[in-house]
């Protein structure tokens, strides 16, 4: 029996097979809990988290929005962060998940706050 979790793991690894971040242009990469969502600028090459955000920032938590708007401020603030950094061009990774609600309000929010993928 092929689980949810079975079945996005292996588009997860499908997908990984292909996207890899560099130091140049990192991936974005978006973990969806039940209640949180997390993003991280990965750099392969060396293995390094080069900038993270969440929905459990204390900015973002204070706010009472819902969830698929929570995704957009958490987006918005990985960009902010990669922009410090210098960081325009990234390549985004769904992480096995549908680019639908959530996930797409963290692509949106990303682009809106200046990353292009």
């Amino acid at each position: 029996m092929v689980t949810k979790a079975i079945r996005r793991q292996k588009i997860k690894y499908r997908v990984r097979k292909r996207i890899v971040g560099t130091s140049a242009r990192p991936r974005l990469s978006v973990f969806r809990s039940n209640t949180e969502i997390y993003v991280q600028l990965i750099d392969d090459d060396s293995a390094k988290t080069l900038a993270s955000a969440s929905s459990k920032d204390k900015d973002i938590a204070a706010q009472k929005v819902t969830k698929s708007e929570k995704g957009k401020l958490v987006g918005a603030a990985i960009a902010r962060k990669a922009v410090e950094l210098g960081l325009k061009d990234v390549i985004f990774d769904r992480g096995g998940y549908l680019y639908h609600g959530r996930v797409k309000a963290v692509a949106e929010g990303a682009r809106e706050g200046g990353l292009l993928f």
